[in-house]
């Protein structure tokens, strides 16, 4: 299809956007000039794209019914087979549905995708086939992966297995439900301001955000290419490990990795803390209107109880953390509106490989079908665009300046201490809103939850949350934070805790 040349009201309208003060001779005098690069956009046409590899063979699936899926969780359900053997032989698992599976539909939540199906495999989906797991579908997620909460999907809320009118947490919302209800073996979740360890925190998982990079996130929907992570789910940590195994390493595609070590993580996995300092970071704790007294309590009981595994614990201050949801926002508001909303989730400036199927679907889908935004979307795009027009990206430069201020208030802190713990999420899951809610419940109830979790996007340092106790009847999530390219000393950390409190798992099986 030839690449039309633009009209004169176009161009018009184009010039008018940027300021610029054009008659309409100069108008009809760039037009003409226009023929000799259009050309080149032709040609392009020609040109055949290298493509994201499809190795096995698979079905597109179907959405279960109401019966078969209770919690509102799957998307879609198929079976694709990977290798006989391999790391994950016998492991079920779900892939968030941000996640490209070609010839499965893919909705990330929105009703602006709804329909979209792509044509290739995410690299990580290569890779867990290769390791011989079998991937049996599409978990829900919050619309746009842009919620805290549960209740933003274009199909419905996600419902928390360990009570059906509490939120799993997002936006791997539907991920963290099947894993919790024993559906499926381990799940790929995404995390951009806590998108794995929220939901785990509420679930009673294990949930691990990689240090950044360390996972490719190749053909996988993004938010904003400095915060976007992705990284495995389970009911234990032996599993968390495992999937890593297979998942961690540069693919040559992302612009987001950096040569980071891969390393065996089961090997660290045992079962024990000796050696390892701790440090309880007291501003996680006590969020004014936020945080729950259980919560607090239990987390710092349970990060003391590492002492009975051999690691030193004590409580460390580190004041910048208050700054870090601040700085978050300042990146994220912006960031997304740039990326995932105007420049239809890939932008430009960047090498690496470009799902073209998916930002021209997308793009011609927000044009005509903004309407349909969730409410979490809309404000957020509306006063990112604000920012921009009003103060020239100058907060987001400035956020993204700090956050390099904020990083090495941490990596100090990782000096005396090998991981830092404190509350995945400040409360336990929160009901549900009603169908009636006020577009300001709905919001508040997607963004209240990111306070400790989003500040380790902005920094990229390995975190997971581990299942440390119940209250109430509800999981409560304790965050183990390290050093960059540690993840093998979180993950050990992690396992240490399980090793000694195998009665505090939380899972309902």
């Amino acid at each position: 299809m030839a690449v039309k040349k633009p009209t004169m009201e176009q161009l018009k309208k184009i010039a008018e956007g940027f300021n610029l003060n054009l008659t309409d001779e100069d108008l009809s005098s760039f037009q003409e000039m226009m023929k000799a690069p259009l050309e080149s956009y032709n040609r392009l046409n020609q040109l055949v794209e290298p493509s994201l590899p499809v190795k096995y063979p698979r079905t597109p699936g179907y959405r279960p019914s109401i019966e078969e899926n209770p919690y509102n969780a799957w998307y879609r359900k198929t079976s694709v087979q990977g290798k006989s053997t391999g790391k994950l032989a016998g492991k079920t698992v779900v892939l968030k549905d941000n996640i490209s599976l070609a010839g499965v539909p893919m909705m990330n939540g929105s009703a602006i995708l709804e329909g979209f199906v792509p044509d290739e495999d995410a690299t990580i989906v290569t890779r867990i086939l290769d390791a011989g797991g079998e991937i049996v579908g599409k978990a829900v997620c919050e619309d746009l992966c842009l919620s805290g909460g549960s209740h933003t999907s274009a199909t419905g809320p996600v419902l928390n297995p360990h009570d059906l009118t509490r939120s799993t947490g997002g936006s791997s919302s539907g991920c963290a439900a099947l894993v919790a209800a024993g559906e499926v073996d381990m799940a790929i979740g995404g995390d951009q301001g806590g998108s794995i360890r929220m939901p785990s925190s509420w679930s009673g998982l294990y949930g691990l955000k990689p240090t950044y990079g360390l996972v490719p996130y190749t053909g996988i929907f993004p938010i904003e290419q400095t915060i976007d992570h992705t990284g495995p789910i389970a009911r234990t940590v032996e599993d968390v490990a495992l999937l890593l195994e297979v998942l961690a390493g540069d693919d040559g595609l992302d612009p987001r990795q950096s040569g980071l070590e891969v390393k065996r993580y089961t090997d660290s996995l045992v079962g024990n803390a000796e050696g390892i300092k701790v440090g309880i970071v007291t501003e996680g704790f006590g969020w004014d209107g936020l945080s729950e007294e259980d919560v607090d309590h239990l987390v710092r009981q349970a990060a003391y109880s590492l002492e009975d595994s051999g690691a030193a614990v004590k409580e460390v201050s580190i004041p910048m953390h208050r700054d870090g949801v601040h700085i978050w926002n300042g990146i994220g508001i912006e960031g997304l509106t740039s990326l995932m909303v105007k420049e239809n989730g890939m932008g430009t400036n960047w090498k690496g490989h470009y799902s073209t199927k998916l930002l021209d679907a997308y793009g011609k889908a927000r044009k005509t079908r903004a309407d349909e935004y969730s409410e979490t979307v809309k404000m957020t795009m509306l006063l990112g665009q604000y920012m921009q027009d009003q103060y020239n990206g100058k907060y987001y430069a400035i956020a993204q300046n700090v956050a390099r201020k904020l990083k090495q208030a941490y990596d100090n802190a990782l000096q005396e201490f090998d991981v830092l713990i404190m509350p995945t999420t400040p409360m336990k899951a929160t009901k549900i809103p009603s169908s009636d809610a006020s577009r300001e419940e709905i919001v508040t109830r997607a963004l209240e939850t990111i306070y400790n979790t989003a500040p380790f996007n902005i920094t990229g340092h390995p975190a997971i949350s581990v299942p440390c106790a119940k209250s109430e009847g509800l999981p409560v999530g304790m965050m183990i934070v390290g050093r960059h390219g540690e993840d093998d000393i979180v993950l050990r950390a992690a396992h240490a805790f399980q090793s000694i409190h195998e009665t505090v798992t939380v899972s309902i099986l």
